[in-house]
């Protein structure tokens, strides 16, 4: 036996800045929302930042490019030290089906440093919508230049729904993050320290 970390210090570092961007970007994307709501409603302005349109676009602008970066430097360490692979594959729906119906039923076992089925499909999902809204923000920042890109949404409005409904997406699973984190609270202090736990010697690290 012996004790492997559960998080590498390049992952803890990368997922609380990526925390501190995503409140800034939500903030500050929802003051751009309210300068020209899609639907019937508008974000509190106490949850908002940057005061006027433009501080809300300076304040969106600069934390973008700090995500982008993070985002990029999570996936290529995801790659080279093969964290993708290891620990959020391989993923079935027969095996989510299962952990969901643990999860409802309260009785999903929780390992360590090991994600269910259910995690790992939400990894991917929220991978695949933070493509789409760099993708969307960039017909949104620049139609005229990359005029191919939001056509390819459908033009300058429709990339505004697509954009929303990422953002939608990600906050959908910032909240159940958060909520898995209330119920298994043991769980935040590795993200943390890195936290370790005991492995058998020939078995899968995490």
């Amino acid at each position: 036996m012996k004790n492997t970390r559960i998080h590498s210090w390049p992952i803890r570092l990368m997922h609380w800045l990526n925390a501190l961007c995503m409140v800034c970007m939500f903030m500050s994307g929802w003051a751009i929302y309210n300068a020209s709501p899609l639907f019937g409603f508008r974000f509190p302005a106490e949850l908002t930042v940057g005061g006027w349109l433009g501080g809300s676009l300076a304040w969106h602008f600069a934390f973008m490019w700090l995500l982008a970066i993070n985002g990029l430097a999570y996936v290529l360490h995801g790659l080279l030290s093969r964290h993708f692979q290891r620990d959020l594959l391989p993923v079935s729906p027969r095996a989510v089906a299962r952990d969901m119906s643990a999860a409802l039923r309260l009785k999903l076992v929780h390992e360590k440093g090991v994600y269910n089925a259910v995690q790992r499909l939400m990894y991917w999902l929220v991978l695949a919508a933070g493509v789409l809204i760099v993708l969307s923000g960039l017909a949104i920042w620049k139609p005229i230049q990359l005029q191919q890109l939001t056509a390819m949404f459908g033009g300058y409005d429709a990339a505004r729904y697509v954009h929303f409904a990422a953002m939608a997406a990600i906050g959908a699973f910032v909240v159940v993050h958060l909520v898995l984190v209330l119920l298994v609270p043991k769980t935040l202090l590795p993200m943390i320290t890195g936290g370790t736990r005991p492995i058998r010697i020939g078995d899968r690290q995490a």
